[in-house]
């Protein structure tokens, strides 16, 4: 995975309307070659390629915990609301407070930490268990996805197509300056979970056998749902809500690994390929240029179809 993730990187940066040959590209890189093939690559393309690859482990590790911690392989950010909950709180920072980056990086955030926490509070009873907690949180989803309807039916017409256009999920407005401390962000994240991921597999087993081993379940879980929220969150602040890339990456890497639970660390290397294979797709191969988050939802959902067909089959 971390062969094709490099290959597909080394095409992103040279498809375009500016083509560059593999070998331009490593040139590039390593600086032997200059002029308008360095600032191609390194200020235009660069920065989008290293925030898919990013952005699509953020999400896949945010789903893995999701569904350790769940024991459910439904159980994705953008399927419990925690999305719908970002982009509420982006929304409600753009039309009311001014809409700054800072202020919808921090509107994002916010959004997804009180979508999390109104549905862990509605889930608990007695415990967190994985079916009511994705139930109550679909439910969440649709709601907040009315709340954002009706927010973008109210705006005027330029921040309403704006609003839109970032809620599909894209990386057409990814930058350097957004791309870097959203980056630095993620990768702080990332190297904290590790300290939670022992505890985690934990939980894996069952709530019972996790706390019979000395386990904290109540502050694992809440610790480790932050941890998650933040990485959406993030993610959510600069391109919008990706869709099923949390959903599809840990399932897919449970299958090629074959191992009983879901790697953390091979699920962020295929998200990234995964988000970073979807980008190309929605730039070069489609005729009209979409948002890769609408290349996401058609692969993801896809995927979901057959997720539910062959779970349904396997208890039966």
């Amino acid at each position: 995975m971390l062969l094709v993730t490099v290959l597909l990187a080394l095409l992103a940066l040279a498809l375009g309307d500016f083509p560059l040959t593999p070998a331009e590209v490593v040139g590039v890189v390593t600086g032997r070659v200059d002029g308008l093939p360095r600032i191609v690559v390194l200020e235009w393309r660069l920065p989008r390629a290293v925030a898919a690859v990013l952005f699509g482990a953020a999400l896949a590790v945010a789903g893995a915990i999701f569904q350790t911690i769940t024991r459910n392989p439904l159980a994705s950010p953008d399927i419990i609301g925690l999305a719908n909950g970002s982009f509420t709180g982006m929304l409600i920072a753009l039309l009311v407070l001014g809409g700054s980056w800072p202020l919808l990086t921090a509107g994002s955030l916010i959004g997804g930490l009180a979508a999390a926490v109104l549905i862990y509070l509605l889930a608990y009873r007695g415990g967190l268990h994985g079916f009511r907690f994705i139930v109550v949180g679909i439910a969440i989803s649709a709601m907040l996805a009315s709340v954002n309807t009706w927010m973008l039916l109210r705006a005027e017409l330029e921040t309403a197509l704006f609003a839109s256009a970032w809620g599909a999920g894209t990386l057409n407005s990814v930058t350097a300056a957004t791309a870097v401390p959203a980056g630095l962000c993620i990768l702080l994240l990332l190297a904290l979970v590790p300290l939670v991921t022992p505890a985690v597999r934990q939980l894996d087993l069952g709530d019972d056998a996790a706390s019979a081993t000395g386990v904290a379940v109540g502050r694992t879980r809440l610790a480790a749902v932050a941890l998650a929220v933040c990485l959406v969150s993030v993610v959510t602040a600069v391109a919008g809500p990706i869709a099923f890339v949390a959903l599809a990456a840990p399932q897919i890497t449970r299958r090629l690994t074959g191992t009983p639970g879901i790697p953390f660390v091979t699920t962020g290397i295929v998200g990234g390929a995964l988000l970073l294979g979807s980008d190309l797709i929605a730039q070069h191969v489609i005729p009209l240029t979409v948002p890769v988050g609408v290349v996401t939802v058609v692969l993801g959902g896809s995927y979901l179809v057959w997720l539910l067909i062959h779970e349904s089959r396997r208890r039966a």
